[in-house]
């Protein structure tokens, strides 16, 4: 994995841009070369070699001036690449062979056509010039080159055809099938280990005639391989009852306007039969956008140009069920392991540019299996080498040459090679090789369809085989019972959806519909979702129960911050009740009732506690005391500031004359009204315990993806009666404390018990229609916020002025400065 992911963020070439001084350069100029640092080595003959290591070129903007060709290159090819290196371990394979080619070493370089014949022209140009990628002389000298190994595309083998003609230079390409390269007159140094597409077409003509599909819609490239390959199957179908509703090309320079109009086409013919004569760079971004369309029903036809990439297969899922012709496949001994010792850290390998990734094309790469392309390439390079042995080897008098003369070893020309190219013979991995007059190879297909396997992993199917040799009506041999194929109207229905068949229409033709959440189907075109079993919940494809997410308020981020806020709410708490102790002699704590001040920041420092055992995964003992012990907490505060409104209210009162109320709220009496207010709500919750406690529960309904853990509150009735008693209590105490807000400064403590009531009972109504809507956890979290911010609210209106006259203003802690505010 880490040397195709370091490969493919590699940028290789560097061109320079064609500007109107071209014009008058020499067409040898080397700019522009393609040649991949650390792919060439050298030997007694050289060759080429030209692969289309990036399938797809974006066009350059306006400034022809400072924008680089070599930066539009985009979509690295791991197939591509692994025929790249396939070359390469053929040549190794002979350089260390002792009966062929023996006192002799083969030479090459390979380059980069970015799939286009522009680049590839670049590249061809670089290698007979004799440079690399570095700047140098138009021109400078002649080039080594014996043969070159290239093109993919056809319309860049005919590009690198017409160039090396003059030089006559022979090229053996690996996968060009347009039959255009079979005109001897035109392309006499071409040679091809791959049938051209007069045969395709014919096998194309074959496949349609056996399953009955008459009438059919052609998408095709831009170039003369999709020209050429439509003419030929226009001619085979011609005298057929097989139709053609449309001919759409795929435009040379991408254009979305232009593929949105033949996907209106597609949509609206009733053809579902599609056949694509196409290279898979122009075909992956049309694609793309078919995804996107929501066109269903297809029955892809491929040609041998992307039948076997899985680049195609694994980014587009919808392609299963593909079927088409595909190069014979055979066996390069030693690839797999080859391929692995590939070192990408190696100086000779190009930098990376960061701009491309390979993380799913990792298997495109290494899949040896059944090598089609890559065993071309094995026998091009081996066919060069034969050819050269045998003129190495030549006996003077029996050459083929003027005289029947031999070609001098030393001084060995490129026609001379091209001579012998034509009537090599031999035997690689079992076959026999050879080239036809027209320089073309025995034509046989694999018949291939796309298949899903056990994995879910996309596999190329061999089901039949064409063998263009044989007798008419009998070159096409099929496996029906292994083929899978797209129905003529709907496509199959993957696993996570069901089938809804279509009103007023036959059974085969129907809509593919997701499963409900909750609902799966774990088979190919299921009738019917089923429904998890009840602690169980669909994954996000629909195809597999997966147990619910429980969810409850944990010690994460969340419960540790309100833990954190709680513990420094109580040590707060107990400080301020430490400074009171401390100054318990000054006027400023005497003045206002230090006892009942130490009972209400007790109970604050209980009520912030208590929150904690809201916080963590519910029990029975947890549930019954998070409830109980806030109530009563809570209670106990509220009736401590309810009493000392109450000696406020009768201290005033106290003062007018002949008034001894005051006997009536002493110290003893106060602790009454403490007690017996707090008593009531402990028996609210006695009584709520023995009749329907609080108990955990799982609950499926808020949420039905997860199972929330909460405490049931048991008796509705009881936790309402509760949390009112607590609001009655804070109610009065916010109604005597307004009565008093107007006494004199001496008496100022009822302000801030009217302020402290306030924020209290502002938070504990804010909080009914929030725990009410808030989902899950946050249930929890938004009843454990309520007795935080009240009881901050409580802690900092009653004693935080207290405190700053206490330690931050001790001259006005006199009993002078506090009689004498009047």
């Amino acid at each position: 994995m880490s040397l195709l992911l370091w490969w493919s963020l590699y940028y290789p070439v560097s061109i320079s841009p064609l500007t109107e001084a071209t014009s008058t350069q020499p067409a040898c100029s080397p700019q522009g070369a393609l040649e991949l640092p650390g792919f060439s080595a050298q030997g007694d003959f050289l060759m080429g070699g030209i692969f289309p290591l990036h399938y797809r070129v974006e066009l350059p903007g306006t400034d022809y001036t400072h924008q680089p060709l070599a930066a539009l290159c985009q979509g690295f090819d791991p197939r591509a690449f692994r025929w790249a290196q396939t070359m390469r371990l053929a040549v190794e394979e002979i350089n260390q062979s002792e009966q062929l080619l023996p006192n002799h070493t083969l030479g090459y370089k390979i380059f980069d056509s970015c799939a286009t014949p522009v680049t590839a022209l670049r590249a061809v140009l670089a290698v007979l010039n004799g440079h690399g990628e570095e700047q140098g002389p138009m021109c400078s000298g002649a080039s080594p080159l014996i043969a070159m190994v290239g093109e993919s595309g056809s319309s860049q083998s005919i590009v690198l055809s017409r160039t090396l003609q003059p030089f006559r230079i022979p090229m053996i390409s690996y996968f060009s099938t347009c039959s255009c390269l079979s005109d001897r007159k035109e392309y006499p140094t071409f040679f091809r280990v791959v049938p051209n597409d007069d045969y395709q077409v014919k096998a194309i003509a074959s496949l349609l005639q056996r399953f009955g599909w008459k009438w059919i819609g052609v998408i095709r490239e831009d170039h003369d391989y999709g020209h050429f390959a439509l003419q030929g199957l226009k001619r085979e179908i011609q005298n057929t009852d097989v139709c053609l509703a449309y001919d759409e090309m795929i435009p040379k320079d991408y254009s979305r306007e232009r593929v949105l109009q033949i996907l209106e086409v597609m949509r609206h013919s009733t053809a579902r039969v599609v056949i694509v004569f196409s290279g898979e760079g122009e075909l992956y971004p049309f694609l793309k956008e078919f995804v996107k369309q929501n066109i269903t029903g297809t029955q892809w036809v491929a040609s041998e140009a992307w039948v076997t990439a899985n680049v195609l297969a694994e980014t587009y899922p919808f392609l299963d069920g593909t079927i088409g012709f595909a190069i014979r496949s055979g066996r390069v001994p030693g690839l797999r392991d080859y391929l692995q010792t590939v070192n990408p850290r190696s100086t000779l390998m190009p930098p990376c540019s960061g701009q491309e990734t390979l993380l799913e094309q990792h298997s495109a790469y290494m899949n040896t299996s059944s090598p089609r392309v890559a065993y071309n390439v094995y026998k091009a390079v081996y066919a060069i080498a034969h050819s050269l042995h045998n003129l190495l080897h030549c006996q003077a008098g029996a050459g083929p040459f003027h005289n029947h003369s031999c070609a001098h070893s030393t001084n060995v020309h490129p026609w001379q090679l091209q001579q012998y190219l034509q009537d090599v013979s031999f035997n690689v991995s079992g076959e026999n090789m050879n080239f036809d007059q027209k320089g073309d190879a025995i034509p046989s297909y694999d018949l291939i369809n796309w298949q899903r396997g056990p994995n879910g992993g996309p596999r190329f199917v061999t089901v039949g085989l064409y063998d263009g040799s044989k007798d008419s009506g009998k070159e096409l041999a099929i496996q029906e019972e292994k083929i899978l194929v797209v129905s003529v109207c709907s496509a199959s229905c993957a696993p996570g959806s069901r089938k809804a068949v279509r009103r007023g229409e036959p059974l085969c033709c129907f809509d593919c519909v997701p499963c409900d959440s909750g609902k799966i189907s774990n088979q190919t075109d299921s009738i019917d979702c089923h429904e998890c079993p009840k602690d169980y919940w669909s994954n996000t494809d629909g195809t597999m129960c997966i147990p619910k997410v429980v969810e409850f308020l944990s010690h994460d981020a969340m419960g540790i911050a309100l833990t954190v806020i709680a513990v420094v709410g109580a040590c707060l708490t107990v400080s301020i009740l430490a400074v009171f102790l401390h100054h318990r002699t000054t006027p400023i704590v005497r003045v206002n009732n230090s006892e009942l001040s130490f009972f209400i920041l007790l109970s604050l420092t209980l009520c912030f506690l208590c929150a904690l055992m809201f916080i963590g995964e519910p029990t029975s003992w947890s549930c019954m005391l998070r409830h109980t012990a806030f109530s009563i907490t809570f209670s106990l505060c509220i009736s401590c500031i309810l009493g000392k409104t109450l000696v406020v209210l009768a201290a005033f009162t106290a003062a007018r004359p002949g008034n001894n109320i005051m006997k009536w709220l002493g110290p003893k009496q106060q602790r009454v009204i403490i007690f017996s207010c707090t008593l009531v709500q402990v028996l609210i919750c006695a009584a709520w315990l023995m009749a329907a406690p609080p108990y955990p529960s799982k609950n499926i309904q808020d949420q039905r993806s997860k199972i929330i853990l909460e405490c049931s509150v048991g008796s509705q009735l009881a936790f309402w009666c509760v949390l009112g008693y607590i609001g009655l209590l804070a109610c009065l105490c916010f109604i005597l404390a307004f009565l008093a807000r107007k006494l004199p400064d001496n008496f100022n403590e009822a302000k801030f018990i009217t302020f402290s009531m306030l924020i209290f009972c502002a938070v504990w109504i804010s909080f009914i229609p929030a725990y009410v809507s808030s989902p899950g956890k946050y249930t929890v979290a938004v009843e454990i916020f309520a007795i935080l911010a009240s009881s901050f609210g409580l802690l900092f209106c009653l004693f935080a002025p207290k405190c700053y006259i206490i330690l931050l203003k001790p001259e006005k802690n006199t009993k002078q400065h506090i009689m004498g505010k009047k």
